[in-house]
């Protein structure tokens, strides 16, 4: 299996080889929604990391390192690709690269002074009191148990703000749509949890579901994105569609909706303060090494 974030069906026999030799590394496709001379913007699959989890992992598959043998590719004698942000690896979608240093010097501090639009789908688990909403509340510097949290009175915290608005009420869940005002590591994960509504498959801030998964990961994609251009000042506007895995467990929940099921998943109960735990597009490929 090459490709990250693919479903493998149940019914697959895995064996294993220690004596087989290796694969020979190859690129996989990876779709653009948008691109110029300056700026790149990717549909980050579901299960790629955005950046190397290690500094100095050059082996490791990430969706820079793609595009930095993209941009090698269209400029071998100077190609450029460095990151200006980041989604976390089990989120899908809109996902920017700069193609030279004055993009991301601009870029860089563009997302710093929040001067981009950013809009996530999410499948929660339940269902909210009101139509929409805002969470107003720090996320926490400090990591605990491996979780961010909401802080509580006295933590080192950063300001955080998401505007949510429910899409679609469900069989025990519900489909939301996100706005960032700020872009705090884990901040829809951390607030959706913390509103009580966690992300359906969300290991970490959510409970495990009762019986077989519905998700095999958080249900979070990153479907729009859209900023000035650093360099020219244009409008640059990236959709994402929903991915195949997304609209399978939207479709399931749909159905279980329209029978009256009960819900396959368990809801979680608000977090302390603390936290707890298409068309056609061009593509990049992963040449072989």
């Amino acid at each position: 299996m090459r490709e990250a974030g693919r479903d493998v069906p149940e019914s697959v026999r895995v064996v294993f080889d220690p004596n087989r030799k290796a694969l020979p590394k190859a690129r996989l496709t990876l779709p653009v929604l948008h691109q110029d001379e300056h700026v790149l913007v990717i549909d980050k699959p579901a299960g790629l990391l955005s950046v190397p989890a290690t500094p100095g992992a050059g082996e490791e598959d990430t969706a820079l390192g793609r595009a930095q043998d993209y941009a090698r590719r269209l400029r071998p004698h100077g190609g450029y690709a460095e990151r200006v942000h980041r989604l976390d690896r089990d989120t899908s979608g809109a996902l920017a690269f700069a193609l030279s240093r004055e993009a991301r010097a601009g870029l860089i501090q563009t997302f710093r002074d929040h001067r981009i639009e950013r809009r996530y789908l999410a499948i929660v688990v339940g269902q909210p009191a009101t139509e929409s909403g805002t969470i107003d509340a720090p996320v926490r510097e400090a990591w605990v148990s491996g979780r961010r949290g909401v802080a509580a009175p006295g933590e080192a915290a950063r300001p955080a703000r998401t505007h949510w608005r429910l899409r679609e009420r469900l069989a025990g869940a519900s489909l939301v749509e996100l706005t960032l005002e700020t872009g705090r590591q884990h901040q829809v994960r951390v607030h959706l949890a913390h509103l009580g509504l966690p992300i359906l498959g969300d290991p970490v801030y959510g409970r495990p579901a009762r019986g077989r998964p519905l998700a095999g990961r958080p249900m979070l994609h990153a479907a729009h994105l859209a900023f000035a251009h650093p360099v020219t000042g244009a409008k640059v506007v990236a959709d994402s569609p929903l991915p195949a895995d997304f609209e399978r467990v939207l479709g399931k929940l749909r159905s279980q909706t329209l029978r009256g099921e009960k819900p396959c998943a368990a809801p979680s109960s608000p977090q302390s303060p603390s936290g707890p735990r298409r068309s056609r597009r061009p593509r990049i490929h992963k040449s072989a090494r």
